[in-house]
């Protein structure tokens, strides 16, 4: 697990933007949420004329008790039509709008899938696997649910809060000044508010992150950590970053929890100035208000109230948005691989067969400017040898390797194959060209079957069969249920070595011309070492191949041992004549053996 510091975006304005620009494919949807909103705007705040009316019809009545019942009831009939409306156009507004931000997560994930493709290796050696896996996972996701509660609800707000002030005014503008009287006090209270709680929700991702990244490292080791007893220290490690992600989360809904009960104040306060006014305007006689006035009027204030809170939960949700969208954003916008669809190939070709003739001509390479690994590296590799590279741990012998495979980009000099830079030819040509066995196995879900073959097409069941048994996987295999069939479900169930004794078959299937093994058999046993080894000399065989080893016992035979010591070589030759030497290979060599 590499470590670095978390994905961290630019400024919240940023976000947004990006956000918006975002949706603009989806503009003719929100375009429809928007109208089926003012639909449910204007039925809304026409409803409460009709329940005005329908109060002074009682009023009027209640001491006569002549009250009108058929009239009563065609009033409340237009009250439930006009709310049932109202409930159906907020029902396909909010449908729609849920459509939206999921084709709009659906999208941001399809992007950094395709990023993650595109990013050098550079990227994920500076940052967490699980701070990244949060990226996808977690901010994507709090992208969608905060733009889908977000934007309807800024819509619906903005449409309310238009429609309440003209029919305020409408009604009577006296009580619609004296409510307007309210809205400088709620705006300061809605910006202090957010200005504070903004910044807190992009740190709260950015710790949901690292927190992933504890978790993600706490999963994959479990084995060493019970083996060290080191569960106590782990333990209080994700503590640490647990505790600062609830402290967090706690300063932010602790100041968005405010806002809410801030707002109800100023709406009750709304609430006695309306009736102190309106007491004054019916006690006046002239004016024309009315008790069914007045109630109408509180149901006008708690509609004017209400878009106001929704904004102000609009933009908690904005703010939430912002901080993910900053993580997501910047890890789209990473710096990508050079394009390189302009590049034909250069080797793989129909008449043309590789030799496998590979020349580094002084390779100089840091996996940072001022580090410099591989100072000045040169060696000549003639086609169909086998190359053992060695040397101790942080020697520069990986790292050679991913600069053959183009993982890395040479910081100077340069690598070709059968005379052909590798800068010239595209990188999926270069892995066209090469079959790799990593230290490090791997297995997807899937069968048997597709996890050896893997990318490889029209193989027959002979050669396949021929190819099982090569890597010393064929009784393994017929011993599962359903044999190549057997789904993989968990590869944990698996042990390593059989691991990579598949990887193995996986490689002899890809049948590359050219071949890189690094530490190829370092996890089995010495039985089953002896068995790849054999394979490995059948595989390597008419082949360009380079072997990177650790047991210095695997390479005995081959053509030729680059010995690598800090980022030089410092011997080469064979095994043979770099025993006589007695220099570095010979004490690498001899202190392994020592006591046989």
């Amino acid at each position: 697990m590499m470590h670095g510091k978390p994905v961290v975006g630019n400024g919240g304005k940023g976000s947004i933007k990006h956000l918006f620009k975002a949706l603009k494919p989806y503009f003719p949807h929100i375009i429809v949420t928007f109208l089926f909103i003012a639909v449910s705007t204007v039925l809304s705040v026409y409803a409460p004329q009709w329940l005005s009316k329908l109060t002074d019809e009682i009023a009027d009545h209640a001491f006569t008790r002549d009250i009108d019942m058929k009239k009563i009831m065609n009033f409340a009939i237009v009250l439930v039509v006009f709310y049932g409306c109202n409930a159906l156009c907020n029902y396909v507004a909010n449908f729609v709008m849920t459509t939206v931000t999921q084709k709009l997560t659906r999208g941001l994930r399809s992007e950094i899938s395709h990023k993650i493709n595109r990013v050098p290796l550079g990227y994920f050696d500076s940052h967490q696997y699980g701070d990244t896996l949060s990226v996808i996972t977690n901010d994507v996701d709090t992208i969608g649910q905060s733009m889908d509660q977000a934007v309807a609800m800024f819509l619906s707000s903005v449409c309310m809060l238009v429609g309440v002030i003209i029919a305020m005014f409408v009604t009577a503008w006296q009580m619609a000044l004296t409510v307007l009287l309210m809205i400088p006090l709620m705006l300061v209270m809605l910006m202090v508010l957010t200005k504070c709680a903004m910044p807190q929700f992009r740190k709260n991702q950015q710790y949901l992150g690292d927190l992933n990244g504890k978790v993600e490292e706490n999963y994959s080791g479990h084995t060493v950590i019970k083996a060290f007893n080191a569960g106590k220290r782990m333990s209080e490690d994700f503590e640490v970053s647990n505790n600062k992600m609830r402290r967090g989360v706690f300063r932010g809904q602790s100041i968005i929890g405010v806002m809410q009960p801030a707002m109800n104040f100023i709406a009750y306060f709304a609430y006695a100035a309306v009736c102190v006014v309106g007491g004054l305007l019916i006690s006046d006689g002239d004016s024309g208000v009315t008790f069914g006035t007045i109630t109408a009027f509180m149901v006008y204030v708690n509609l004017f109230q209400s878009p106001m809170s929704q904004l102000a939960q609009a933009a908690s949700s904005l703010q939430m948005a912002a901080g993910a969208s900053a993580r997501v954003f910047d890890f789209l916008e990473q710096n990508e691989l050079s394009d390189e669809s302009g590049k034909g190939r250069k080797l793989l070709t129909a008449d043309n067969k590789i030799k496998g003739d590979v020349e580094f001509k002084n390779v100089r390479f840091g996996y940072s400017p001022d580090k410099i690994i591989i100072p000045d590296f040169s060696a000549k590799i003639k086609a169909g040898m086998k190359v053992a590279i060695v040397g101790p741990t942080g020697a520069g012998k990986t790292t050679l390797v991913n600069l053959l495979m183009r993982f890395y980009e040479l910081e100077g000099g340069d690598i070709t194959i059968d005379g052909v830079s590798i800068k010239d030819m595209s990188r999926e040509e270069i892995h066209d060209i090469f079959g790799m066995v990593l230290q490090d196995t791997w297995m997807f879900e899937g069968t048997m079957r597709e996890n050896i073959l893997f990318s490889k097409q029209n193989v027959s069941e002979e050669n396949l069969k021929g190819i099982l048994k090569e890597a010393g996987v064929a009784h393994y295999i017929n011993t599962l249920p359903g044999g190549l069939d057997f789904y993989v479900e968990n590869e944990t169930n698996i042990s390593g070595g059989q691991k990579q004794l598949i990887t193995i078959a996986r490689a002899m299937a890809e049948n590359s011309p050219l071949l890189i093994l690094d530490e190829a058999t370092s996890n089995v046993d010495t039985r089953t070492e002896e068995i790849i080894q054999t394979a490995m000399d059948k595989l390597t065989e008419g082949r360009t191949s380079f072997v990177i080893a650790h047991r210095l016992s695997t390479i005995k035979n081959a053509d030729l041992i680059l010995v690598m010591r800090d980022g030089n070589i410092v011997e080469q030759g064979n095994h043979d004549e770099l025993i006589a030497k007695n220099g570095f290979y010979a004490g690498l060599y001899n202190s392994q053996f020592a006591g046989e």
